[in-house]
């Protein structure tokens, strides 16, 4: 039932050159150390390929769609030329639209704004709140997290079937889990939905930058990215799919670029005339430097080849889930089981720990960077701590001292750009500190775990 299969066996590539795989760090124990950086799923660090080709375009910086000079006509062919690279990388069908947006946040809230009237919506309670939230003005089912792949499927097909009354239907669903890396079952989804009449869209937030994403093949109806964790800055994103709901919808914002004709009315009105393409919803000068770079960021991984980069992720998996194993107090978080496909994303508790001592100690004292906290899909970690999905908690650690058991976790990620040494320095750390505890006191400031001093 898995989207994807295992890459076969390939020799294991290097690591694609990011920035700051240079920086070094302090530690409170004294000295300097490379900065590890483990929190892939929050943000990658930008691939030095994107970064090359930011600087080599800044100089000819121009303003799109509205410019007769010379440096307007590059960055509007440049603008539009990116919006065909995300096609292709994406395998979009000829008619599917690529609307440029901020973020995948921003992208499922435009969305959520082009429903038709009387959509009902369906999302697993394990969804990221940038797809779980987003659907407040829609009737909204949330549907309770599955344990196979098989029994999503199962539970989406009885929910689509007893919906009523049978209308428009939106099916919202990850592609990989931003707390687990487990890989759902999207084409499976995917038909389920189609076949009870509904459209399905993809969050591949956790997806992309780790496998292949085809909108043919999964057979979905629009996808969703950001740039910022496809090794692409902050600020850029992609809405890809069907046109006919975005056509039919308000403009997102409303302004400049969204409109093709303005006019005023005899009664000292305006009657505006809206784009049908993606322009109608970008009103407003876009974001030219995050477009190209998440373009740039598209051509690089296809370059690279996801087979290689897949076989590589997954030996980084292997190192760290079989060097965690090895620690008897360290529970790794899961739905599907520890045979279940998944990228490199891993959550895990330590018995006798808080989350956010643990990680604070990892990067003050190993130079460590990693995620503590319920990861912005607070229902998710609940239910896999075997608490209430329903009890509240903060994206950040909770007011919980050192040492004191807290409803949170810690959070591992990695991806094409991380070096082996990095994973292994992580795996020999949580040892360490299991066996030997912290070596420097910590106390809890504006709740958070940090040094004292």
């Amino acid at each position: 039932m898995s989207v994807f299969t295992a890459a076969a066996d390939q020799s294991v590539c290097s690591p694609l050159p990011v920035l700051g795989r240079d920086v070094t760090v302090p530690l409170v124990t004294g000295g300097e150390v490379a900065y590890a950086a483990l929190d892939y799923a929050a943000s990658a660090p930008a691939l030095q390929r994107v970064w090359d080709d930011v600087a080599a375009y800044a100089p000819y910086y121009g303003s799109v769609h509205r410019g007769a000079g010379y440096l307007s006509q590059l960055s509007t062919d440049l603008f539009e030329n990116a919006r065909r690279t995300v096609a292709e990388f994406l395998d979009c069908r000829e008619a599917d639209q690529v609307v440029f947006t901020r973020s995948t946040t921003d992208s499922l809230n435009l969305l959520a704004r082009a429903l038709p009237a009387d959509c009902q919506v369906f999302v697993f309670e394990t969804e990221h709140h940038a797809s779980l939230l987003p659907w407040q003005d829609a009737r909204v089912t949330y549907l309770n997290a599955p344990r196979t792949p098989r029994q999503a499927v199962e539970t989406l097909e009885r929910a689509l079937a007893d919906r009523d009354p049978y209308g428009p239907a939106l099916v919202c669903v990850t592609g990989a889990s931003n707390v687990t890396g487990e890989l759902w079952p999207v084409r499976e989804l995917a038909a389920a939905a189609h076949a009870h009449g509904a459209r399905i869209v993809l969050d591949a937030a956790q997806l992309a930058p780790h496998h292949p994403v085809s909108v043919r093949d999964l057979d979905v109806d629009w996808v969703a990215f950001s740039g910022h964790k496809l090794y692409a800055p902050f600020g850029s994103g992609v809405l890809a799919g069907r046109a006919d709901w975005l056509a039919a919808a308000e403009p997102y914002l409303a302004g400049g670029g969204a409109s093709r004709k303005v006019t005023r009315r005899t009664d000292g009105g305006v009657d505006v005339e809206w784009h049908e393409s993606a322009a109608r919803h970008e009103a407003g000068s876009p974001n030219v430097i995050g477009t190209y770079s998440i373009a740039s960021a598209c051509k690089a991984l296809t370059e690279a080849g996801f087979d290689t980069l897949v076989a590589r992720e997954e030996h980084l998996i292997r190192t760290v889930r079989e060097g965690l194993a090895e620690v008897p107090e360290v529970k790794i978080l899961s739905l599907f089981g520890d045979d279940a496909p998944r990228v490199g994303v891993i959550s895990f508790v330590v018995e006798g720990w808080n989350s956010s001592h643990f990680a604070a100690a990892l990067s003050a004292e190993y130079g460590i960077g990693v995620r503590d906290g319920l990861f912005c899909a607070h229902p998710l970690v609940r239910t896999l701590l075997g608490s209430d999905p329903q009890t509240q908690g903060e994206c950040g650690a909770p007011e919980a001292a050192p040492g004191e058991k807290s409803l949170n976790a810690i959070r591992v990620s990695f991806g094409a750009g991380t070096p082996d040494e990095h994973v292994e320095r992580f795996v020999n750390a949580v040892r360490e500190l299991v066996r030997d505890g912290a070596k420097w006191q910590y106390r809890t400031e504006d709740g958070r775990c940090v040094p004292a001093v």
